[in-house]
């Protein structure tokens, strides 16, 4: 193999490796939009009165490392707008699944912490999962649909 087709070949597998990480950016920014929509959701559906946050403000969890912080904040409120709707309307939410929110953002912050990282990572994903589906149901009740 010559030099140039070295050169090519090293071009062409950084160019795949290049589009392959765009893909996973986009699904990822998929993800996350779709998540913002759920917790945007549940405070529209709280309705005014409820509402512990503007639902527009969970949008700024769109800003990089910021919303390792912000979560914390759209956790607690999206769990406490649900938690007054469920008291108006005779519901029992529980924790309207604040403690699994909760875990879900700890887990995350500690996933940038070296070799923590290695447990962090994933069981942050599985709660923010489970608190995902949570806010999910949740808005299913408010909505009359469940």
């Amino acid at each position: 193999m010559s030099h140039a087709d070295s050169t090519a070949l090293a071009a062409l597998l950084g160019g795949g490796c290049l589009i392959f990480a765009l893909l996973i950016a986009t699904v990822a920014l998929a993800v996350v939009i779709f998540y913002i929509l759920t917790m945007q959701k549940a405070l529209n559906l709280a309705g005014p009165s409820h509402q512990k946050m503007q639902p527009a403000m969970v949008w700024l969890m769109l800003i990089p490392l910021f919303n390792l912080v912000w979560h914390f904040f759209v956790v607690k409120n999206v769990s406490e707008s649900i938690k007054s709707w469920a008291v108006e309307n005779g519901k029992n939410v529980d924790d309207a699944g604040y403690t699994i929110g909760l875990i879900a953002c700890i887990a995350n912050c500690c996933g940038l912490i070296p070799v923590v990282n290695l447990l962090a990572g994933p069981a942050g994903l599985v709660c923010f999962i489970i608190w995902w589906v949570k806010v999910a149901g949740f808005n299913r009740l408010m909505s009359g649909r469940a």
